[in-house]
């Protein structure tokens, strides 16, 4: 093999495949990055079994070839590299890949090329074509949700269900539940559900970072692999087997107080609370008043021993006076993600799920679980 290409292409292709390098490898091999030759590219692919990445950027290919070398390693040469073009070859008969660059030289020792696990192919399948900005937006929106505990292997994923023209993602990990609901370009004929790792779409959302055009989502026939195909890369997933809750019968169909709350005033109150909360369980207090067509939310926390601090909001209250209570994490997690400038609290009683919505936007709710406390 011997290719050509600039520092600058082939550090970002090392950054776009260097998450999905396993970090704790059973396979050796994993730890690698794969160099392949396509036509007048230079492919780079890394896999850690659940995920494979797969970027190719412009090269000078003058002898084909392909090698695998370890990520790490490479990355952090190329990157201490000048701008530039870096020349790489492989020496017939060799597993020595050397590299030049200016006036400096190195040689890396890699491992076979068909040794290294095979980045999976769909061609068959549903497929949809989505927008990045409003896939980055569903996912931000909803895959902090997912548990992080492998104790139930369906809720570390995101339940993802086509249907017609609405491209629907929830997760839950059995204290909340975030859901978003987002326009397909093209309705498809038939109704699918699939479940897709939350760490895969977190990965998904980095990688969509300056993705412009539309992207290809097609799910295998099997429904085990997602492949997500965007400009010069693409992600294939492990698919999560097993059946998601009903999420459905979380949503609170009803309310005794909504309280309209300015998102910027909110998070101020939140943040502020939480710091106290940090020592005091987590906890944040909301007592919900109405007053005169208007109203005003006061937000506390307190811990023993430290102090306590309370602050006041105002809010367009309708129905009765509430009081509830919220692990403050989950609360800023949730108001973190809502971009519009209102978001509206629901409430029935303070052993009952608080529901979280934007204002004027009625494609994403969040439900919080309450924490149980003695007013």
């Amino acid at each position: 093999m011997k290719v050509s290409c600039s520092q600058e292409d082939l550090s970002k292709g090392l950054a776009v495949v260097g998450r999905a390098v396993a970090t704790r490898a059973v396979l050796p091999i994993t730890n690698n990055v794969l160099l392949a030759t396509e036509g007048s590219q230079l492919k780079l692919a890394a896999t850690n079994l659940e995920i494979a990445t797969s970027c190719w950027i412009a090269a000078n290919v003058e002898k084909e070839g392909t090698l695998t070398v370890p990520a790490r390693l490479l990355t952090d040469f190329v990157n201490s590299l000048p701008s530039g073009q870096i020349e790489m070859t492989l020496p017939a008969r060799s597993k020595s890949l050397e590299l030049k660059c200016a006036r400096y030289d190195a040689r890396i020792s890699g491992l076979d090329a068909a040794d290294f696990p095979a980045i999976p192919t769909i061609e068959d399948g549903i497929k949809v074509t989505v927008k990045p900005d409003a896939l980055r937006l569903a996912i931000n929106q909803v895959v902090f949700a997912a548990a992080s505990e492998e104790s139930r292997p369906v809720l570390t994923g995101v339940y993802t269900d086509f249907d017609g023209d609405q491209l629907t993602f929830a997760a839950a990990d059995g204290f909340r539940l975030a859901v978003h609901t987002m326009s397909l370009d093209a309705a498809i004929k038939e109704k699918m559900a699939v479940i897709i790792p939350a760490r895969s779409l977190n990965e998904l959302g980095r990688l969509l970072g300056d993705q412009e055009e539309p992207l290809e989502v097609t799910v295998n026939s099997q429904r085990s692999q997602v492949l997500f195909k965007m400009s010069g890369v693409e992600m294939v997933s492990q698919l999560i087997q097993g059946t998601f809750p009903n999420y459905d019968q979380l949503i609170p169909q009803s309310y005794s107080t909504r309280a309209v709350i300015k998102l910027s005033d909110f998070l101020v109150a939140t943040r502020s609370a939480s710091i106290f909360a940090r020592d005091g369980s987590g906890i944040v207090r909301l007592q919900i008043m109405p007053k005169d067509g208007s109203g005003k939310i006061d937000i506390s926390a307190r811990a023993e021993e430290i102090g306590d601090n309370l602050g006041e909001i105002d809010a367009t209250v309708e129905g009765e006076e509430a009081k509830i209570a919220f692990n403050s994490k989950y609360l800023l997690d949730v108001l973190q993600v809502i971009t519009e400038k209102e978001v509206a609290l629901e409430t029935t009683s303070s052993s009952s799920p608080g529901l979280i919505r934007p204002v004027g936007n009625d494609k994403y709710l969040h439900v919080v679980m309450p924490m149980f406390v003695q007013w």
